[in-house]
């Protein structure tokens, strides 16, 4: 009956993420909103990778995910225009915050997710609600 307790206070205690538009400081995403997908092998999964390939046998870490995915949301105006792969852009400041692909992309990590709807963690900044 402790072990319930401890369980359920630390449910309400874990805060909630939330990503801003690096520019003009707009909510864009939130923790609930994030599509999560398996990490992928990293280069290797790359197509100019698997061409070249590895003739040093040399195993490479794979990379971390530099964006993170979504579902699609209200200030995605560009979905509303019916494109199948488009840029996103902060309903805010028009500032370029990642694209979109109905038919899926490519994670940094290697891993593909579709539909996708990236945003790039480098343009956005994320906050504890």
């Amino acid at each position: 009956m402790g072990e319930e307790n401890n369980s359920s206070s630390e449910s309400v205690s874990n805060p909630q993420v939330m990503y801003r538009c690096k520019k003009c400081r707009r909510i864009v995403a939130t923790q609930e909103s994030i599509v999560t997908h398996e990490r992928g092998k990293g280069e290797s999964c790359f197509k100019w990778n698997k061409r070249s390939g590895n003739s040093r046998g040399i195993e490479i870490k794979p990379a971390d995910c530099t964006s993170i995915f979504v579902e699609p949301m209200k200030w995605m105006e560009t979905l509303q225009d019916g494109h199948v792969e488009e840029k996103l852009v902060c309903i805010g400041c028009k500032a370029r915050l990642g694209s979109f692909n109905w038919a899926g992309m490519q994670c940094s990590c290697g891993a593909w997710v579709n539909p996708a709807f990236q945003l790039h963690k480098s343009r956005l900044d994320e906050c504890l609600m």
